[in-house]
């Protein structure tokens, strides 16, 4: 078996990642240590549909390999895994998934082709023994559990190849992102609607256009914010990942919830404040990057505008673009949806 930690030995890597989308990103770290320990390697990625894209652009991989995610009811769908996974060549493979699926993956191989395994297989030839691993950060439990494996340094996700044209999406002059949304099954990690669109009318007021993004699982809580705060933008299903990476970037701050598309503004360089309930612990994945900051609140229906507000004014800091001042500004629906943009 060839040893994980040796730069010069060429070989086949498969890396598992499938999601979700914070984790994902999180994850560009590590790949990224694993392409500089193995130069010479052929690279290949297992992933889902939805992140296959970011797996092509990031250039760490020579190959991606999409999992459709078989249940284990479907021979059909199990069988022809297991001889893509077999056929592959693998002669190591970095689990960075560390799941039941991912596990099984592990004996979809069989005994007599089974590859070298960084995971927690306990079977596995690089095992993550670490008893604390469930009470990290997911960046140092993936570091932790790479060094086990010979590779030392492990970086920040770096998402600059993240990039998008966002020409006639948003208008000239400062603008500020709002993330309000959330898994649907997941309201306890949701800061209420009226909140944002408070939030919103004073960013307005101070001459920074509040854009809103989101899919359609977020389509009632924009509605509820622009119908509060008609300055206020909604961008709804009109972003991909690569421009809100560089909206995140231009803005003068992002807000939002503990959500995906939060880590990918931190790791991609913007300005933010994340509000965290109870339901999560930004200790063990909190979203990280140059400029963040969290906020949380055992409820975040009991955290106050006024405070995510004070919040917001020492995160903007002295950054590009106009300063957050702390002057109080007409901040119900009613005095601000006389405001046009």
């Amino acid at each position: 078996m060839p040893d994980p930690g040796r730069a010069d030995d060429p070989g086949r890597i498969l890396v598992i990642r499938l999601g979700a989308l914070g984790d994902f990103l999180l994850s560009l770290g590590p790949m990224a240590a694993i392409r500089e320990a193995h130069p010479n390697a052929r690279i290949t990625l297992l992933t889902t549909r939805p992140y296959a894209r970011i797996g092509r652009d990031c250039g760490l991989f020579d190959d991606i390999m999409l999992d459709e995610r078989p249940k284990l009811y479907d021979i059909r769908g199990i069988l022809a895994l297991r001889r893509r996974l077999r056929d592959g060549g693998f002669s190591f493979v970095y689990d960075l998934q560390t799941s039941d699926r991912s596990g099984f993956y592990f004996r979809l191989f069989g005994r007599t082709r089974r590859p070298g395994w960084s995971g927690i297989v306990a079977a596995g030839s690089h095992p993550h023994r670490n008893p604390r691993r469930t009470r990290m950060h997911t960046i140092e439990r993936q570091a932790d559990q790479l060094r086990e494996a010979g590779l030392a340094e492990v970086p920040l996700s770096d998402l600059s190849f993240l990039q998008g044209d966002v020409s006639g999406l948003v208008p000239e002059g400062p603008l500020a992102l709002l993330l309000p949304g959330g898994a649907p099954h997941r309201p306890d990690k949701r800061w209420p609607a009226a909140n944002y669109a408070e939030i919103a009318c004073r960013l307005s007021a101070r001459g920074i256009t509040p854009v809103l993004i989101g899919t359609d699982a977020e389509r009632e809580v924009i509605a509820q914010v622009t119908a509060a705060c008609p300055a206020a933008l909604s961008l709804m299903n009109r972003t991909d990942f690569g421009q809100i990476a560089t909206l995140a970037r231009r803005a003068v701050l992002t807000l939002g919830n503990d959500t995906g598309p939060m880590h990918l503004v931190t790791l991609a360089g913007g300005r933010a404040l994340v509000l965290f309930s109870s339901s999560s612990d930004p200790a063990l994945c909190g979203q990280r990057g140059a400029a963040v900051r969290h906020l949380s609140a055992p409820r975040l229906e009991d955290l106050p505008p006024a405070a995510v507000w004070e919040a917001l004014i020492a995160a903007n800091g002295a950054g590009d673009g106009p300063p957050l001042s702390p002057t109080p500004a007409p901040s119900s629906p009613a005095a601000c949806a006389g405001r046009s943009a």
